[in-house]
């Protein structure tokens, strides 16, 4: 019995095996991601001399097998026992690297950068590195754009006559004839750079940066800009100005938008690397000519970086390189005509309030604030209401409500409703700034207006909004100031909005006490269960269910069991429905 239990224990193994063999995809691609399981129970040695084999002779399949193959591998060191086997791993992964489709290939190199670590410095010598080798070497691109992920993880851990070989590797792909190993190579400049000392750094790398800054094509040239980067914090001070800025210069000003849009975008690390004095001298006005670039992309991602840029800036002399230098290139881009560029803008904007202080915001962003929140473009308004609160703490409520209130009020009337949703989002944060009294005296009528919105979202939102309200400025204002314009629109003609009445008690019950929902609240929604309208009828059997344990036992009885129980014979389906459910549900005595 006992053989015949170890041979069903290898049956499923013969199943999968064979499933990675079948016709059906699905089944290749199932197999394959239990190819764990198969690996245990072959055991370390037959998944060595028996699977491995059977799985590198079979890589011509379709791409989603090898994706997942390729991901598989590199999880599989202790399967094939351990960090010392782990070089049989190698040869599948080799084919992988090769192969036509670019994600196989990239997960392929991410296993070997994987199982790389997990290679002793002898292992790494004998095999890893021949690899890299007969990768950077190979006859077809797909190869040879592989290899340039490998140098860097092998090179820290070999000797030093193989680091030379991994060099000149590296070099001879840097000027590769086909243009997508250039630009693997340069992907990967900035992470080579790391690993090698820093004498090589600037015999090698620095003439290899220039190289492929100023390649043919601008695809290269722009990974070159994000290479840069790490280049310009590996080198010391003195050197950046030589080596470096003649480069980055060049990029900024390069014939292609793509290249000055990756300047533009990594322009805060450019400037962490390079230091404040390199700062001020070149970035400053290369950062000018960025913001007032022909293209609108390269223009939205200036206008992304211009808070990060100006407080990044040496302190002592920020203030006045913002506003002689940038505050006029960022007063052109607030009536850009494009509206990324606006919209990027007025998400960073409000920040350079804090940098700047309060008398230059009131002279010289408020205007600007001003001009945004009255664009045309929703994006660029939502963007400078959600961040309001920044300039809120720089000067003050007063000011702010004076110069931006209008606006904010003309906004929560707009045509569009996904504007004045915005609004309304931003309404409680807005109230705890202004303080009760300022609320009620300028905010409250629009905030109850938006109760009787014809948008169902709007109600919604409003219904939800009073909530927080009440939770900020407590029960009494909401018995004083908002509960009874609540009820008052239960006699409204519209059904909609004596809909609106109930949504709000039900939100409301969660906030106010017992009392305003027993004295206040529950005459208006029995009141209610008259009404003509169905929808009126079952939303009322909803909200009695919902307050109905926060009322005492003996009213819950005497007045809003007989109710429910009129509205459970109701003629319509659903107010029947839910007068039942409210029935079975309330606790009557």
């Amino acid at each position: 019995m006992a053989g015949a239990d170890g041979d069903d224990s290898l049956y499923p193994i013969a199943v999968l095996i064979d499933e990675l063999r079948n016709e059906d995809v699905q089944l290749r691609l199932n197999s394959i991601k239990k190819l764990s399981t198969i690996a245990l129970a072959l055991g370390v040695e037959r998944t060595r001399t028996e699977l491995l084999p059977f799985l590198t002779d079979t890589i011509y399949d379709e791409d989603e097998v090898l994706l997942a193959l390729a991901e598989q591998l590199g999880n599989f060191t202790m399967l094939v026992g351990g960090p010392e086997y782990v070089h049989c791993l190698l040869p599948p992964l080799e084919s992988l690297a090769t192969v036509e489709e670019t994600v196989v290939r990239d997960k392929a190199v991410e296993s070997l950068r994987k199982i790389s670590q997990e290679h002793c410095p002898v292992d790494l010598e004998v095999h890893f590195e021949p690899l890299v080798k007969r990768l950077a070497s190979g006859d077809w691109f797909t190869s040879r754009t592989s290899a340039c992920g490998l140098f860097s993880v092998c090179y820290p851990r070999v000797s030093s006559t193989v680091k030379a070989e991994i060099r000149q590797h590296f070099r001879t792909l840097c000027s590769d004839d086909t243009p997508m190993v250039r630009r693997a190579a340069a992907s990967k400049l900035g992470e080579f750079a790391k690993v090698l000392e820093l004498d090589y750094v600037k015999s090698d790398i620095i003439s290899l940066f220039t190289a492929l800054a100023s390649d043919e094509q601008d695809s290269v040239r722009l990974l070159a800009v994000e290479a840069c980067v790490s280049i310009a914090t590996l080198l010391p001070q003195e050197d950046l100005e030589t080596l470096v800025m003649p480069t980055l210069r060049q990029a900024a000003e390069d014939k292609s938008w793509r290249v000055r849009y990756m300047v533009a975008d990594k322009f805060s690390e450019l400037q962490k690397a390079v230091g404040p004095e390199i700062t001020k001298n070149d970035l400053v006005p290369a950062f000018q000519n960025l913001l007032k670039d022909c293209e609108a992309e390269v223009r939205a991602a200036a206008a992304n970086k211009v808070k990060e840029f100006c407080e990044n800036l040496p302190e002592d002399n920020r203030e006045q390189i913002i506003m002689t230098h940038i505050l006029p290139c960022v007063k052109e881009l607030v009536s850009d005509t494009n509206q990324h560029v606006k919209s990027a803008l007025a998400s960073v904007i409000m920040g350079l309030s804090t940098i700047l202080g309060k008398d230059n915001t009131i002279e010289h962003l408020l205007p600007l604030f001003l001009a945004q929140l009255k664009d045309e473009c929703p994006e660029v308004r939502l963007n400078i209401i959600s961040n309001l609160d920044c300039v809120n703490e720089v000067i003050g409520i007063r000011q702010l409500s004076q110069s931006l209130l209008p606006a904010i009020v003309e906004l929560a009337e707009d045509a569009k409703w996904r504007v004045r949703l915005a609004i309304i989002e931003y309404m409680p944060l807005l109230a705890g700034q202004l303080g009760v009294e300022f609320f009620d005296e300028k905010l409250n009528t629009l905030c109850m207006a938006w109760l009787i919105d014809h948008v169902y979202a709007i109600r919604e939102a409003a219904t939800c909004n009073l909530m927080k309200l009440v939770d900020k400025f407590g029960t009494e204002w909401a018995q004083n100031t908002i509960v009874p314009k609540v009820l008052g629109m239960a006699n409204d003609p519209n059904y909609l909005h004596r809909m609106t009445t109930l949504f709000c008690i039900n939100a409301l019950s969660e906030t106010c006490g017992d009392e305003i929902i027993t004295k206040q609240m529950l005459p208006v929604v029995l009141k209610m269960s008259n009404d003509q309208v169905a929808n009126v009828r079952f939303n009322v059997a909803k909200s009695l269910q919902k307050i109905g344990p926060k009322i005492e036992k003996g009213v819950l009885q005497a007045e809003v069991k007989p109710v429910l129980e009129k509205l459970a014979t109701d003629q319509d389906m659903d107010v029947k429905y839910f007068a039942q459910e409210a029935l079975s549900v309330l606790p009557f005595q």
